[in-house]
């Protein structure tokens, strides 16, 4: 029986935990690092003591940007990966400079971050697209902090603690952000003017910008409880399988896939999609037999594809599509009004007719005093009839004792038993 292999790649999932557990640890190392004052590791006799005191204050913030960085990864984004793999080289340095006890964790963890995202490089490939209104927030938020900074140096003189260009980007961000410490005050009109158009700007920008940068997410929630697939959640698919096309037939199926995997469901129906997300089924209300949609869905993450249209011509297009679209997954069709040698040569790796199955069971159990399923006269798989409709002998026949195997005049077919015909995917 003809197979197609797969290499094995780790996991996104894994990689995601891997930069989450980094930045966790980063956070943890930095804060121990402050609250004790350990600095006697390994490198400690040559790491001076201010660069360990940066290193654990920069360090406890690089954790936060990498968990900033694993939620850009769960989403699939390609800038998320090239940052976090940046982020676990400086962690591992930070674990380095910091030079205590508890920074060997810290390096272990970036090093297997940073592997990590190497070898799933590819796998982050969802490119980060702002809206025009986000854009026009960044750049106002960027402009109201350049604002702030530039004008509150040029009249550092008029200012109370203020000298230097971080001490003006301190103040405008305290200021923006209504925290206010007052370690830095305005000693004249003119800087109180200034102040005070900061008031209004800095709150103003920073609002808009919460508001619509984080709509998305929150739209992605209401959209995950009523049972709506996301581009998030449709990024996070890995091994599972694709099932393309619904109809009554199909409830077995998902049936037995919802106790054993994860999977989706694509149909261009709405109301059959309805009914499946009242089901709390996942559902992709789109045309099967598209490419995007299947590119959509992770395809080429997926550990199999269903091709279940019930459509004899939107069957054999489907499948074909999704050889296209990743020609390494294992695609099952299901025949339908003889369909078997069509679907074989757009690409399914096995066919499925339920009428010779249906056939010859019932014969099995009115006959031989079988149950129905998996009875006397039916093999380990409880399914029997060819492909094409017709009898066939499989592995549990003659061949099985002893007799010389019949493996087809055209030798298309590599096994062909129980209404499963099992091919290469070739025509």
């Amino acid at each position: 029986m003809a197979t197609r292999s797969r290499q094995y790649r780790p996991g996104k999932r894994t990689t995601v935990w891997l930069v989450i557990a980094t930045g966790l640890a980063s956070i943890a190392t930095g804060i121990a690092a402050i609250a004790t004052g350990a600095g006697v590791g390994p490198l400690g006799a040559v790491v001076p003591e201010w660069i360990r005191n940066t290193a654990a204050f920069s360090g406890t913030v690089l954790g936060f940007f990498l968990l900033l960085a694993a939620y850009g990864l769960r989403r699939g984004f390609r800038v998320a990966a090239v940052a976090a793999a940046a982020l676990a080289l400086f962690s591992a340095a930070h674990g380095l400079a910091q030079s205590s006890p508890y920074s060997a964790p810290l390096v272990l963890l970036s090093v297997a971050a940073f592997v990590a995202l190497l070898s799933n490089r590819g796998r982050f490939d969802r490119r980060l697209s702002l809206s025009q209104s986000q854009a026009a927030v960044l750049t106002a938020v960027v402009g109201v902090l350049a604002y702030g900074t530039v004008g509150s140096y040029a009249i550092r003189r008029e200012f109370s603690g203020l000298e230097t260009l971080f001490d003006a980007f301190y103040f405008t961000l305290v200021t923006a952000s209504t925290v206010g410490y007052g370690d830095v005050t305005p000693q004249s009109e003119p800087a109180r003017l200034f102040a005070l158009s900061l008031v209004v700007l800095g709150p103003a920008s920073l609002g808009v910008a919460v508001g619509t940068l984080f709509a998305p997410a929150i739209e992605g929630r209401l959209s995950d409880t009523l049972g709506r697939m996301t581009d998030a959640r449709l990024a996070r698919l890995e091994d599972h399988v694709v099932v393309l096309g619904y109809d009554d037939p199909t409830k077995p199926v998902l049936e037995e896939l919802a106790d054993r995997t994860t999977f989706v469901v694509i149909t261009p129906d709405e109301d059959r999609a309805a009914r499946l997300s009242d089901r709390n089924v996942d559902v992709l209300t789109a045309d099967p037999t598209d490419e995007e949609t299947l590119e959509r869905v992770q395809i080429g993450e997926a550990a199999a594809v269903v091709a279940a249209t019930w459509n004899e011509a939107e069957d054999a297009l489907a499948v074909l599509t999704a050889r296209q679209v990743s020609p390494e997954v294992r695609i099952v069709a299901v025949s339908v009004a003889g369909s078997a040698d069509k679907l074989r040569r757009a690409g399914a790796d096995v066919v499925i007719d339920p009428r010779a199955i249906f056939g010859r069971m019932t014969v099995d159990a009115a006959l031989d005093g079988g149950d129905g399923v998996g009875g006397a006269g039916a093999d380990e798989r409880g399914t029997v009839g060819g492909a094409d409709g017709s009898e066939e002998t499989g592995e549990s026949n003659e061949a099985g004792e002893g007799g010389e195997e019949d493996e087809g005049a055209t030798g298309e077919t590599d096994e062909t038993a129980d209404g499963v015909d099992e091919t290469d995917g070739r025509p």
